[in-house]
């Protein structure tokens, strides 16, 4: 899906929606509901649903409808965040390909981007900054059994998602991430059993997030080593970079938890900010369209205003065009002599800018290939080596293919790397690997 292009004044404007957020941890479930408004969030309830999977779900569908009856709710499908191993989780740079396109590109590449070979499968993406996108991928069979305990708990949903989409998601709904500036941020919140959740997002890297169970002083130098953030940064946390709510119960406690509420957040404004969605859409329930009324009277006072500002100034345009056209012929042979001058100058400048880059081309292939030479050392090997401007293609064989993803990307040549094909043979790991390069200029 993707989102509504609106300017920042009046996004505000149009933060109008309510969601369920339903987190699905472990043996229970966190359920929010957040109401979002143009003055602010509202965290209308909490709810933990213990051992869902060990009870009728009839039963503890009946505490889930109770809960939402009493919040007048009833009406709002759920988004629902799946469990982190559930999920693979891939961000795929596609630069000049418009929104239209974008799912048949990720299409066409997406048996690479997960491991479950001929398994049928399920995706959903979302887009990121600077033409990326934020895929996610589940197996059906998974995705199937999950959707069935809903429906047999009589619980409509509209998503199944990620906890990446959905935090991504409900910072942009109030531009919370552009407050932390362009050199990116780092946050960090409890996740259930003890473990650390972490999420970030740098020039380097347009999302992070991951789940450490480790102290979370070691976690926050890891996460801040793969976002690549300067030195200094502070870290903060979920309740910085999340829109603060006017009104919050006190069990929501986004210190202890904060995914339900993200998750909540993604889902009151799916236009503004989408969030990824791997319910396939036949199977998608959409929440009451009543809450739509106030955006379209909102847009249709905008249309009017517009309207009647651009036929009051209708007159004063068209004499001020009479005065450019004048002043704009008198000037336009200097203006094509200039122009003239302009595009030798920068064909001169493009003949030059060639033949500095192909002077660079074969030192920076050379240094590339030394470097892979460092990097894949004995017990491991290689057997083919596919070197392009941008990439670079390795197969071979190691006795522990899984660390050499981050040995590479230890190297300031080479980034984003992810496994084509990882097989086990006898001894061991049969790796296929592509990297994108950091070409040197």
């Amino acid at each position: 899906m993707a989102p509504i292009t609106v300017p920042k004044e009046l996004r505000k404007l149009l933060t109008f929606g309510s969601g369920v957020g339903v987190q699905i941890a472990g043996s229970d479930l966190e359920v929010a509901v957040a109401r979002v408004r143009p003055a602010g969030v509202q965290v209308m309830g909490r709810l933990t649903i213990a051992n869902f999977e060990g009870r009728p779900a009839a039963e503890w569908g009946a505490e889930y409808s109770a809960f939402l009856g009493h919040l007048n709710a009833s009406h709002l499908a759920a988004t629902v965040l799946l469990p982190r191993r559930d999920v693979i989780v891939r961000q795929i740079v596609l630069p000049g390909i418009s929104g239209a396109d974008l799912e048949g590109a990720i299409r066409f590449q997406l048996d690479s981007l997960h491991p479950y070979g001929e398994e049928d499968v399920v995706w959903g993406w979302s887009p990121l900054e600077r033409g990326g996108v934020l895929v996610g991928i589940t197996r059906r069979a998974t995705m199937e059994r999950y959707r069935q305990i809903f429906v047999e708990a009589g619980i409509a949903v509209a998503s199944f998602t990620f906890s990446a989409a959905a935090v991504h998601a409900a910072v942009r709904l109030n531009g919370a991430a552009d407050s932390h500036g362009k050199g990116g941020f780092l946050a960090m919140s409890a996740a259930p059993g003890g473990a650390v959740e972490v999420y970030g997002e740098s020039a380097a890297r347009p999302v992070f997030s991951a789940e450490f169970d480790m102290p979370a002083a070691r976690a926050s130098l890891l996460a801040a080593s793969e976002l690549r953030l300067e030195p200094g940064v502070q870290l903060v946390s979920f309740e910085e970079i999340l829109p603060r709510p006017l009104v919050n119960p006190i069990e929501n406690d986004l210190r202890r938890n904060a995914l339900p509420y993200a998750t909540a957040l993604a889902g009151a404004c799916p236009r503004l900010a989408p969030a990824a969605n791997l319910l396939p859409p036949e199977f998608r329930q959409s929440t009451s369209r009543a809450m739509l009324i106030p955006s379209a009277i909102l847009a249709a006072a905008l249309v009017l205003t517009a309207a009647s500002m651009l036929i009051y100034s209708r007159y004063a345009d068209r004499q001020y065009l009479k005065k450019l056209d004048a002043e704009i012929a008198r000037l336009e042979p200097v203006a094509r002599r200039a122009a003239t001058l302009d595009r030798e100058i920068d064909k001169a400048r493009a003949r030059s800018h060639l033949l500095d880059d192909f002077r660079g081309r074969t030192r920076a292939d050379l240094d590339a290939i030394n470097e892979l030479t460092k990097l894949v050392a004995p017990p491991a090997w290689t057997n083919s080596l596919d070197l392009m401007r941008d990439s670079v293609r390795i197969s071979g064989e190691a006795p522990q293919a899984s660390s050499m993803l981050k040995i590479i990307d230890s190297s300031p040549l080479f980034e984003a790397s992810e496994f084509s094909l990882i097989s086990r043979s006898q001894n061991a790991e049969i790796f296929q690997i592509r990297s994108n390069r950091e070409v040197r200029k």
